[in-house]
């Protein structure tokens, strides 16, 4: 046998195969969304995985003010930031975060399911979230993928 068939091949940043994909929120669970657009954004998804590397998909989150919360977590669920100061805690509701700005609410969801390092810094980068169905980067070609479909 030649041992050399078996060797894994890495990916590196100049070999990625990185696509752009359109994920449509209308009516999908935000936490399960999110599960799936980290796994998007980091290329689990893909046989040519490499832990560390930015291998995943640029994703397009459109119509974010369409996604839905389960119970009463739109005003219950509280998210904390600290501004560093004394007495500088801030607490945030999802519904406050959604009405200032949607993109603030799916970063803070997605950016808790990736990697805490800067690796998930520059992946966190690849999203792009937009309220209503139009988005600007058509020029792209971005494939439009069923969230449904994906495990």
């Amino acid at each position: 046998m030649d041992s050399l068939s078996y060797k894994t091949i890495s990916v590196n940043k100049a070999t990625a195969q990185k696509e752009w994909v359109v994920v449509d929120a209308t009516d999908q669970v935000l936490g399960r969304l999110g599960t799936k657009v980290a796994k998007l954004l980091r290329g689990k998804y893909k046989p040519s995985f490499t832990p560390h590397v930015d291998c995943g998909d640029n994703v397009i989150i459109i119509n974010a003010d369409k996604v839905r919360l389960t119970g009463s977590k739109w005003n219950d669920r509280i998210y904390l930031r600290h501004t560093g100061y004394p007495s500088g805690q801030r607490k945030f509701t999802p519904a406050s975060l959604m009405a200032k700005d949607p993109l603030s609410l799916y970063r803070k969801v997605v950016r808790g399911m990736l990697p805490k390092n800067r690796l998930g810094e520059a992946i966190i980068n690849n999203l792009y979230v937009y309220a209503g169905n139009e988005h600007p980067h058509q020029a792209q070609k971005p494939k439009a993928i069923d969230l449904n479909s994906l495990k």
